[in-house]
């Protein structure tokens, strides 16, 4: 068969099998191109997986806050090797699922490390492909570390495949990653400690909610030093010792296993796009709004390869891979709507975020009306002995619209998406208040948050 296609998609995440399964749909010659398994991180290496092992950490948290009132939760545990078992019967059976329904939709699999050769040409070993246009749809990978002894550090990867639980762990970075995992392992038995280099983690949520996250860590076991640097990480025949910098004083932590936890970049090193005479930088592809590279209009860019104005989230990579193939397809310039895209830090309560803060609000001149509202004393709240809830709401008060809304709360995952709804649609916090929901649930609590 010849080498020559429509469509080539180098990564097999959610943002490349999404646009490979609508271009092939519509009849082009599509390939799609992995060097690991098929599915991507999320599926495999990232959120799905997370949630599964967060699940025991939520029944041994559950039974602990309902502990002397009704509860006895003496005897619960967390098996974690029976735990990551389950998990693995999760993520085992995805990349040949995956790789049947691409073949099924007429996609060629192919496997390997792509490499461009040309502005329309790719490499995979010996074997050159051309194609008239290419996505850039790799995701991305752990930001490098540069203090000495970053080679003992594991990422997140192999965090979730560890088969025996150490006692004793050091989060680098004060981020997504970190948080859930500690609130994870910290169910599960272990000695957390977070270090971010700053005043305070989780620098894009709400100060005052991330304030109280930090404080319930800290009532689950994880200890959250701020203005932390690490300096270096050196081998003991027991674990590690880490050297760290608080505000300027030096200390020493003991550890059994270091995380990395402090971001992440474009996994782009390897794919040679000098040779595509591609733009690129540490936040992807340099792509216009509508997802096509500055510098080479054969190439597009989706998901956490691409440099967008998007948040590195699944749904982003899925609607901005549907986007980058309509474009493809019908040669036009549609940029993707980032409106109303809610995020969540899977913690223990949970975090969540959509739409503007309240002083980036200010700052882009909206008169603003900001409802905040402690629910630690709500019912929903109150039900699975929950104390630290709380919600803030950031309205336009020329159109009544909701700008933003920031959630601490169990369950509030799920409340955060009505939020997106709203703002998508742009309904006004009078047409949310006139809808009755089912009682009681947390969606009867939105009403009152506004």
């Amino acid at each position: 068969m010849s080498d020559a296609y429509d469509l080539i998609v180098i990564g097999a995440g959610m943002a490349g099998t999404s646009a490979a399964n609508k271009c092939a749909a519509q009849g082009w010659r599509v390939a799609i191109i992995d060097e690991l398994p098929y599915g991507g991180t999320c599926a495999l290496r990232g959120c799905d997986p997370k949630k599964i092992l967060r699940r025991g950490a939520e029944i041994i948290d559950a039974a602990r806050l309902l502990d002397g009132d009704g509860i006895h939760d003496g005897e619960t545990s967390i098996d974690w090797s029976d735990l990551v078992r389950r998990k693995r019967r999760f993520t085992e059976r995805i990349p040949a699922a995956l790789e049947e329904e691409l073949i099924g939709n007429n996609v060629a699999t192919l496997h390997g490390q792509a490499q461009f050769v040309g502005r329309q040409e790719v490499r995979i070993d010996d074997r050159v492909y051309t194609s008239k246009k290419f996505l850039v749809a790799t995701g991305a990978r752990p930001r490098t570390l540069e203090f000495p002894g970053a080679e003992h550090v594991i990422d997140s990867t192999s965090f979730l495949d560890l088969d025996r639980l150490p006692k004793r762990i050091v989060f680098v970075g004060g981020g997504f990653i970190s948080f859930e995992f500690a609130h994870i392992a910290a169910r599960a038995g272990a000695e957390c400690i977070i270090l971010d280099h700053g005043p305070r983690p989780l620098r894009g949520f709400d100060e005052e909610l991330v304030r109280r996250l930090v404080r319930r860590s800290e009532q689950a076991g994880i200890s959250v030093l701020r203005n932390t640097s690490v300096d270096r990480v050196e081998p003991r025949q027991a674990g590690f010792v880490v050297l760290v910098a608080t505000d300027g004083t030096t200390s020493t932590i003991d550890a059994d296993l270091v995380v990395h936890g402090a971001g992440r970049v474009a996994a782009l090193d390897d794919l040679d796009l000098e040779a595509a005479e591609v733009a690129y930088g540490s936040r992807g592809v340099t792509v216009a709004d509508h997802l096509q590279s500055a510098t080479n209009p054969a190439v597009f860019a989706a998901g956490d390869a691409a440099d967008t104005a998007g948040r590195p989230l699944t749904p982003v990579a899925v609607f901005e891979g549907k986007v980058a193939a309509s474009n493809m397809l019908r040669d036009t310039t549609t940029a993707p709507d980032y409106t109303g895209v809610p995020t969540t830090v899977f913690s223990i309560p949970e975090l969540n975020r959509v739409g503007l803060l309240e002083d980036e609000a200010r700052a882009q001149g909206f008169d603003v009306d900001v409802r905040f509202t402690d629910t630690s004393d709500w019912y929903s709240s109150y039900r699975v002995g929950e104390t630290e809830s709380a919600a803030k709401i950031v309205i336009d008060t020329a159109t009544d619209m909701v700008l933003g809304a920031h959630l601490l709360g169990h369950g509030y995952s799920e409340l955060i998406n009505t939020f997106g709804m709203a703002m998508k649609l742009g309904l006004t916090t009078r047409q949310l208040k006139s809808v009755t929901a089912t009682y009681p649930s947390l969606g009867s609590d939105l009403g009152s948050m506004l």
